[in-house]
């Protein structure tokens, strides 16, 4: 056991598998420049060396790299405060998209008022804008490893906050349901691209807590939505559509927010930019200049490959990216499934008003603001043995809050549905559970989030925007049919049910802890660098082993 606290990982008991190259190892990429010399020397008395003359075929590219480990342009080398500010925004625009995924839930009574339908229709205004973040991945994601970051990100939030004006505008609920889907395939961008924007900026160090803050607030945003939009339903002197303007007016700011403070972050793209500023400079000199990023396949179907099939294949081909979203997504409708709970547990059974129902969301948001301080302690405890990891430590130890929350889960869900379920218990008894929920559930998707970025690091986008995708999809279905489960089953066994099922996914995360080292070296796009640092370190152990038995053979 290490002073710092953490176990050696099981699965580098045995170090990793054979025939991986130690991280110093020097690699030559098919796109290295070959060069050939010539040498003339003089044979005189002093035998003066002449200086050597280097061609370069006029054929051969040159890839362009950093200037160097300090090289300011490089992400990695930004100002801690640059980067808190970068980090602030993503956190600041997932807020916001997740705050408008849930904000109108409260007000759709106001909707079935001014329109005339169903209480089941006006459920659709959660449910499409939901089914729009399944949409939206599949440009968000690799596009935003294919253009950048910034440019995806700015065009997908600008194109959100001018939806909401034809939301408050519209004259049909027609209108404001396809509106409600293209919102959300547009504000899904935060989602995908903040990861592989922590990813840019941050090393293993400042990651873990970077990500833990990204985390939170993909929580916190849904908590404060019901919280918020009760008290725009319950105004009598506000319209239905006020809901919408609050939304625009958020949106506005935290758009105006990243035009200003939002750079480039992927290196790639930069290292094009450099490239191609470079050979404007000098078109003869520096006609062979050229990044790695424009060597990629820019044809159709190079194209369709990294936008559309890349992200599936690597959730048909990793299985750990294929269980970590099978359990994120049923977390993830756990959550949208408390926006149609709650008024059966509250509203009907106890007679809480709107106002007094939102209010119970703040539960919710304080779980998440714990959770966060969770992730913080944990990062803190990965950050000692970093340095050890030469700063990729392994991808497992971030997964410490989701073992936490994965059992949370399940007590808390019993928790609220049997003390939910009697009018006699007093209402602050279920009230006090929604903490623990909403704690359970931060922990478990901050946790899972921050594994999958460590995991595949420049590809994180890919893997988040199929992870996205299905979760979204099915987190679109739970609101769908919750409220006639807890009708028919009742508050107590509808909740039971929701608490069986994450007691049999429970032993996720802790499978992936023991087992995730190994199931990694197969992986085609996880680079797996702890891999072979670890071979490092066991090959210095035991060259340390070795150095002390010479030397008490030869005393």
């Amino acid at each position: 056991m290490p002073s710092n606290g953490f176990p050696l990982h099981p699965g580098y008991r045995h170090g990793p598998p054979p025939g991986l190259a130690p991280l110093d190892e020097e690699v030559n990429d098919e796109g290295a420049m070959e060069m050939r010399s010539v040498q003339v020397a003089e044979k005189n008395e002093k035998k003066m060396p002449e200086p050597e003359v280097h061609e370069v075929p006029s054929n051969e590219p040159i890839v362009v790299s950093w200037d160097g480990p300090d090289d300011p342009q490089n992400p990695q080398n930004f100002s801690n405060s640059r980067k808190w500010v970068i980090t602030a925004v993503c956190c600041a625009l997932t807020i916001n998209a997740t705050f408008a995924s849930s904000a109108p839930s409260l007000a759709g009574v106001r909707l079935i008022e001014r329109f005339g339908i169903s209480e089941e229709v006006s459920e659709l205004v959660t449910v499409l804008f939901l089914m729009g973040y399944v949409l939206g991945p599949v440009f968000w994601g690799s596009g935003s490893e294919m253009f950048g970051r910034r440019y995806v990100l700015l065009l997908a939030m600008c194109s959100y906050t001018i939806l909401f004006v034809g939301q408050g505008v519209a004259t049909n609920v027609q209108t404001v349901l396809i509106l409600r889907f293209f919102s959300g395939a547009f504000a899904v961008a935060p989602l995908i691209t903040s990861g592989g924007i922590l990813a840019d900026i941050w090393n293993a160090q400042g990651r873990g807590y970077a990500t833990s803050l990204f985390g939170g607030c993909v929580f916190l945003g849904p908590s404060l939505g019901p919280l918020i939009g009760g008290f725009v339903a319950a105004d009598p002197r506000l319209g239905w559509e006020w809901i919408y303007w609050v939304m625009m007016i958020f949106a506005g700011a935290c758009t105006l927010f990243a035009i200003v403070c939002l750079p480039e972050t992927y290196g790639p793209i930069l290292l094009t930019r450099k490239a191609v500023r470079l050979r404007k400079e000098d078109p003869i000199g520096n006609r062979n200049l050229l990044s790695d990023h424009e060597k990629l396949d820019s044809s159709f179907h190079g194209i369709l490959e990294r936008t559309l099939y890349r992200p599936w294949k690597m959730m048909a081909k990793e299985p750990i990216l294929i269980l970590i979203t099978v359990y994120m997504s049923v977390v993830y409708g756990i959550l949208y499934a408390l926006f149609e709970a709650f008024p059966v547990i509250f509203v009907e059974t106890r007679g809480f008003t709107v106002t007094q129902q939102g209010l119970l969301f703040i539960g919710i948001g304080i779980g998440s603001v714990l959770t966060t301080f969770m992730n913080l302690y944990f990062a803190k405890q990965v950050n000692k043995i970093i340095p050890k990891w030469k700063g990729f430590p392994p991808a497992e130890l971030r997964l410490y809050t989701a073992m936490i929350g994965s059992v949370m889960l399940v007590i808390s869900s019993f928790w609220l549905g049997w003390t939910g379920n009697y009018a006699s218990i007093p209402w602050y008894v279920p009230g006090i559970s929604t903490v623990f929920v909403g704690m359970a559930i931060s922990a478990i998707f901050t946790s899972l989030i921050t594994y999958i970025v460590d995991t595949y690091l420049l590809l994180a986008a890919s893997a988040l925007a199929s992870n996205t995708m299905i979760r979204s999809l099915v987190g679109s279905v739970f609101p769908l049919f919750t409220v006639q489960m807890y009708h028919n089953l009742g508050i107590n066994w509808a909740s039971t049910l929701i608490a069986l099922i994450c007691l049999v996914l429970s032993p996720i995360p802790f499978l992936f802890f023991k087992y995730g080292a190994r199931i990694r070296q197969h992986s085609k796009f996880a680079p797996c660098l702890d891999l072979k640092i670890a071979k490092q370190i066991q090959e210095q152990e035991e060259e340390q082993v070795r150095g002390r038995s010479s030397f008490y053979d030869f005393v």
